[in-house]
C-alpha cells in the first residue's frame, strides 16, 4: 500500500478493522440498514469509488494498491483455517436443539442430500452458462463453484429470521439446516477443490469415502470437545475462564481437526450446539451466559463486517470484462432454481403426503441467503484462470442474495402468512 513498506498481517487486519468500523458507523448513523445489507452496499460503493478514482487519476494507482493489498492476504489460511471456525461456532450457539429436533429429518436431508444435489445442479448449469458466454471453464471448477455457492450463511439467515415473524420450530429448522449445510458444503468444496488443483479425474467413490471420513470425524470430534468443555464449565463458576474455554474449543478444536482428517467446520457446529444448549442450560450462571453470548456476538459481528467489506472491495480485483457481469447475473436464477429443487424434491421424498403450505418452502428458498461463507471459500481459491470467473459469479450472486433477498424476505413472509390465515 505504501511504497517501500511491507504489509504485515497486523497491518492488513488493522486496515480492515478500521474500514469496517468506519463503514459500520456510517451505516448505523445515516443509512440505518441491517448491517449485512448496509455493509455490503457500502463496500461495493467503496470499490466503485476506487475504480472511479483510478479512471480520473490513472497515475495514482489506487486500484493497483487495493489489488496488491487484497492479494497480500492469505485467504486460504485466514478464512478456511480461521474465520470459518469462529463463524460456525457462533452461529451454532443460538440454535435451539429442542426446536431443531422437531425438524431433524428435513435438517439432515437438506444439509446433506440437498447440498450435494444443489452442487450438481449449479455446477452443471454453470458449465453450460460459462461456455455460452465464452469462457472455457473446466467442468470440475464449475462444480467447485456449485459447492461454494450452495451452502447458506447461518448468520445472515438468522438475522433475517429475527426480523420476520416465523414459528420457533421453522426458525430452528431453517437455522439448523443452514448451520449444517455449511459444514457439509465446506467438506464437498474441499474434496472438489483438491481434485481440481491436482488435475486428476474426480472419483465418486473416493469422494464419498473422504466425505464420510471427514464429516463423521467432524461429528465425533465436535461431540468430544463439546462434552469436555461442558464438563469443565459445569465444574466452575467464573465467566472469564468459561468464555476462555469456549475460545479454546474453537481454536484448539479446529487446530487438531486437520491432523485427524476430520472436518473442522462440522466439529465446530456440533461443539457450538452442545455449549449453546446443554452448556447454557446446565453449566453456566446467568452472568456467564450473558458474557458468553455477548462475546461471541461481538466476534460474529466483527468477522462478518470484515467479510462483507471484502465482498465489496473484491470487485476491484475482478477483470473489467462485461462477460463476467453477464455470467454473474445469469448465475442468480441458476442458484435460486437449484436451491428450490434441492429443497422441494428432498422434502417431497421424506414426507410425500405432508402439506407444507407456502411459508416453510419460501422461508427455506428465499430466506436461504448466501453470504460470508461463500465469499470466504471463493476468496480462498488458488490463482488461476477459473478464479476470476468464479469470484465474479460469487460476488454477483451474494450481492443479490444479501440485498434483494435479505431486504425483501420480511415483506414476502408477511404477505404469505396473511394470505394463508385468510384461507
Amino acid at each position: 500500500m505504501i511504497a517501500g513498506l511491507a504489509l504485515t498481517p497486523f497491518d492488513a487486519a488493522a486496515i480492515l478493522i478500521v474500514l469496517a468500523a468506519a463503514l459500520g458507523y456510517l451505516n448505523f448513523r445515516f443509512l440505518k440498514l441491517p448491517s449485512s445489507i448496509g455493509l455490503t452496499i457500502m463496500g461495493a460503493l467503496a470499490s466503485l469509488i476506487v475504480v472511479g478514482l483510478d479512471r480520473v487519476f490513472p497515475g495514482a494507482g489506487f486500484g493497483h494498491d487495493v489489488v496488491q493489498f487484497i492479494a497480500g492476504i492469505d485467504f486460504q489460511t485466514t478464512l478456511m483455517d480461521g474465520m470459518l471456525s469462529f463463524l460456525l461456532f457462533a452461529g451454532a450457539l443460538h440454535v435451539d436443539w429442542h426446536e431443531m429436533a422437531r425438524g431433524r429429518w428435513p435438517i439432515l436431508v437438506l444439509s446433506t442430500v440437498g447440498v450435494v444435489l444443489s452442487t450438481l445442479l449449479v455446477g452443471g448449469g454453470f458449465l453450460l452458462l460459462s461456455h455460452m458466454v465464452g469462457f472455457e471453464v473446466p467442468a470440475i471448477w464449475c462444480f467447485v463453484f456449485g459447492a461454494l455457492i450452495s451452502p447458506t450463511d447461518p448468520v445472515s439467515v438468522m438475522s433475517v429470521l429475527k426480523r420476520a415473524d416465523v414459528s420457533p420450530a421453522l426458525e430452528a429448522t431453517v437455522a439448523g439446516e443452514s448451520l449444517f449445510n455449511d459444514g457439509v458444503g465446506v467438506v464437498v468444496f474441499s474434496i472438489l477443490l483438491a481434485s481440481a488443483v491436482s488435475g486428476e479425474p474426480f472419483s465418486v467413490a473416493h469422494g464419498a469415502h473422504l466425505f464420510a471420513v471427514e464429516a463423521g470425524g467432524g461429528i465425533l470430534l465436535g461431540l468430544a470437545i463439546g462434552w469436555i468443555a461442558f464438563r469443565a464449565m459445569r465444574s466452575i463458576d467464573d465467566y472469564k475462564v468459561e468464555v476462555m474455554i469456549s475460545l479454546a474449543v474453537v481454536m484448539g478444536g479446529y487446530a487438531i481437526a486437520r491432523p485427524l482428517h476430520a472436518s473442522g467446520p462440522v466439529a465446530m457446529a456440533v461443539a457450538g450446539l452442545i455449549i449453546g444448549n446443554a452448556g447454557v442450560a446446565h453449566a453456566m450462571s446467568d452472568t456467564t451466559r450473558d458474557y458468553l453470548h455477548k462475546f461471541w456476538d461481538l466476534i460474529d459481528d466483527i468477522l462478518n463486517t470484515v467479510l462483507f467489506l471484502l465482498i465489496g472491495l473484491e470487485v476491484v480485483t475482478i477483470p473489467g470484462d462485461l462477460r463476467l457481469l453477464v455470467l454473474g447475473v445469469a448465475a442468480i436464477p441458476l442458484a435460486l432454481a437449484a436451491r428450490s429443487l434441492s429443497v422441494i424434491l428432498p422434502l417431497r421424498v421424506i414426507r410425500p403426503k405432508h402439506r407444507y403450505g407456502l411459508v416453510a418452502p419460501v422461508t427455506l428458498i428465499w430466506g436461504g441467503l448466501r453470504g460470508g461463507i461463500s465469499i470466504a471459500l471463493a476468496l480462498g481459491l488458488p490463482d488461476g484462470p477459473a478464479r476470476s470467473v468464479i469470484l465474479a459469479a460469487t460476488y454477483v450472486v451474494v450481492l443479490f442474495s444479501v440485498i434483494v433477498q435479505g431486504g425483501t424476505i420480511k415483506r414476502v413472509l408477511e404477505y404469505l402468512t396473511a394470505k394463508e390465515t385468510t384461507r
